[in-house]
Parts: C-alpha cells; sequence; structure tokens
C-alpha cells in the first residue's frame, strides 16, 4: 500500500512537472530562412549562412535555422516579401523592388548616381527608414536594409562606352528605378528577377543585364557576356539596389525575451553595413571571374559619366513627383537620403 501511495505521488509529481519542461523546450525555436539567391552565391555563402551561424551560436543552439536557397520551399522571388509577412516562412532576404510601387519611398537610393559605396548607403538606408519611412516595411520586424555595390551594364555581342551605344539593347533591369534609368539612356529594359538572367540571355531574349559584380558568376554573366562597362567611383556609381531582411512579426514576438534580444543584437544599422560591405567586397572575385575569361571591361570615366549624368535626372525627377502625387514630400525625401549618405560616407573613407 505505502509502495503504491509512493508511485502516485511520484507520478503526480511528474505530471505537475511536465508543463514546465515542455515549456523549457518551447523556449528552442527552429526559423526558416527562405531566399532566390543561389547555394553557390557569394551572398548565401558569405552573408547569409554566417549571419545565421552566428545568432544559434549567441543563443547558445536554442535558435535554429533551416536555411532554403533558391527559392527551395516554392514560390516565386517576388513573393518573398509576403510569404516573411504572412508567415509561410520566417526569414526572408529579399528585394524589395520585386514588387514595383509598393515600396516606394525607398527606392530613393536606387536612384542614379546616389550610392557612394555599400557601407556608407546601407547605414544611410537603416537611418532613412527609422527616421523618415517608418512605415515602409511595418507588416514585418525588419531585421536589416542594405544595398550591393556598384551597378555594372553586362552586354552579350556589344561594349557600352557611350549612351549611343545603349541605343536599341534589351538590357535585364532589376527594378522600377533602374527599369526606367535604362529606359531614359536608351535602353529596352527588360524587368526579371535574378534567377532568370542565365536563360534569357542564352536565348537572346536580352542582349545583357544591369547587376553588380558580385552575383556575376553565381548566374553566368562572365559567361554569358563578353563585354561590362563600370563607372569609374570618381565619377560616381550608376545604380545600386535595395535589399531587405525581414521577420515574420508574429514569429519574432513569440520569442522569449533574451532570444528577442539576440536577434535585436544581430539587426539594425550595424548589421545591414556589415551586409552591404561584404556584398560589395564580393566584386572583386566577381570582377576577377569576367577578366580570367578574356572578357573586356570598359571604364566609363568621370567626364564620359556626365552625359549618363545628364540623360538620368528624369528619373530622379520622376520619382520627386511621383512621392508628391503620393502625399510625400519627395524633394525632402531626397535630400535626406543624399545628406544621410554623404554623413555615413565620410568616416568610411574613401568613396
Amino acid at each position: 500500500m505505502i509502495q503504491r501511495r509512493t508511485l502516485l505521488k511520484t507520478g503526480a509529481a511528474a505530471a505537475l512537472g511536465a508543463p514546465a519542461l515542455s515549456g523549457l523546450a518551447q523556449q528552442a525555436v527552429t526559423l526558416k530562412f527562405h531566399t532566390f539567391m543561389s547555394p553557390q552565391s557569394g551572398v548565401w555563402l558569405d552573408m547569409h549562412k554566417p549571419w545565421m551561424a552566428k545568432v544559434e551560436k549567441e543563443s547558445g543552439g536554442r535558435i535554429k535555422f533551416e536555411g532554403y536557397p533558391a527559392m527551395q520551399l516554392g514560390g516565386t522571388p517576388v513573393q518573398l516579401y509576403d510569404q516573411a509577412k504572412d508567415g509561410v516562412v520566417d526569414v526572408v532576404w529579399t528585394l524589395p523592388g520585386n514588387t514595383a510601387g509598393r515600396f516606394p519611398r525607398i527606392e530613393v537610393f536606387e536612384l542614379p548616381f546616389m550610392m557612394t559605396n555599400a557601407e556608407a548607403a546601407s547605414k544611410a538606408y537603416w537611418e532613412y527608414v527609422q527616421t523618415v519611412a517608418v512605415d515602409e516595411f511595418k507588416d514585418t520586424q525588419v531585421l536589416a536594409l542594405h544595398v550591393h555595390g556598384p551597378g555594372v551594364i553586362h552586354t552579350a555581342d556589344k561594349p557600352v562606352k557611350s549612351i549611343a551605344d545603349m541605343r536599341g539593347l534589351k538590357l535585364r533591369a532589376p527594378t522600377r528605378q533602374v527599369t526606367k534609368l535604362l529606359g531614359v539612356l536608351g535602353a529596352t529594359p527588360v524587368g526579371m528577377p535574378l534567377p532568370g538572367i542565365p536563360d534569357a540571355l542564352s536565348k537572346g531574349t536580352i542582349n545583357g543585364c544591369a547587376i553588380p559584380w558580385e552575383v556575376v558568376p553565381a548566374v553566368k554573366v562572365n559567361e554569358l557576356t563578353k563585354f561590362h562597362a563600370e563607372f569609374d567611383p570618381a565619377g560616381g556609381s550608376l545604380y545600386t539596389t535595395t535589399f531587405v531582411m525581414a521577420m515574420n512579426k508574429a514569429k519574432y514576438n513569440s520569442l522569449a525575451p533574451d532570444l528577442k534580444k539576440i536577434i535585436d543584437n544581430n539587426s539594425g544599422m550595424a548589421t545591414s553595413a556589415w551586409l552591404g560591405k561584404v556584398q560589395q567586397g564580393n566584386d572583386v572575385p566577381g570582377r576577377k571571374s569576367a577578366v580570367d575569361r578574356g572578357n573586356t571591361i570598359y571604364t566609363v570615366s568621370q567626364a564620359e559619366a556626365q552625359e549618363f549624368r545628364r540623360k538620368s535626372r528624369a528619373v530622379e525627377v520622376e520619382w520627386v513627383q511621383d512621392m508628391d502625387k503620393r502625399g510625400f514630400d519627395g524633394k525632402k525625401l531626397l535630400e535626406t537620403a543624399r545628406n544621410l549618405i554623404e554623413k555615413h560616407t565620410k568616416p568610411a573613407g574613401k568613396a
């Protein structure tokens, strides 16, 4: 009888203890990270994977990631932001510009000849959103905002040395503003997500594309084009593209306070700047992949860039007018972005 009572007590104690144990187990979370970048890309290998590893390490393994590059969880690159918003996945890295006009205020960073270097522009982009566009990504928990290195024009059969050479070229553009830019420069812009480039170049659907050096090997542009037009940094960068790393809000809010703090510690301006710096750093091997194949690289001089600047001003004017129509002060937003880029470029040393 005594033995039976002891067993019952032990059983009751175990039952009472179970919720506490299960509560501890629930504190460990697995987050699904989804992106369109290929598993061989520098973005995945040098940015996404190290970021996930750092969060896992700092959480003592209580946050774990399942990484899915190349849209492995389904859908298209255009749907990524909504996958995070709707909780289909937990974290995404994507181009806001994939959905044209949905995030209009941040497009200021994609305007022609705005950016200096990716690290400085990424800091500026983060501060800009926090100060004048705080509700731009209100549907998600924003972890980082950054840009890539200077945009380069890559062509299959004809070099681009001047605006005249742009005429008649069908060029892939990543976002709404870059599409407009290529149009005013005389090309026929073709909007498409990054993964579509190799097939479009192979079939001759496009004659070339506008992308930064770092992504060239991942989409075989070093193999599928022969000519590359980059701009002398002294004359400014032709364009850049904005990125967002965002988390599902409900998932973020469900985290234990200490885990939330680890996510916070790996978010914000410093993380944004790091992502931009690493991405632009990969321009070096990307450019080398074209050099190694014997491709022709032409550098548009500061003087030659003046004509590109003059023509592209129309894109800036149109963006300001578009913002005004949407009820924002376009001129003020443009000035804010410019001032922030200048502010963050100064400490970076050289632009």
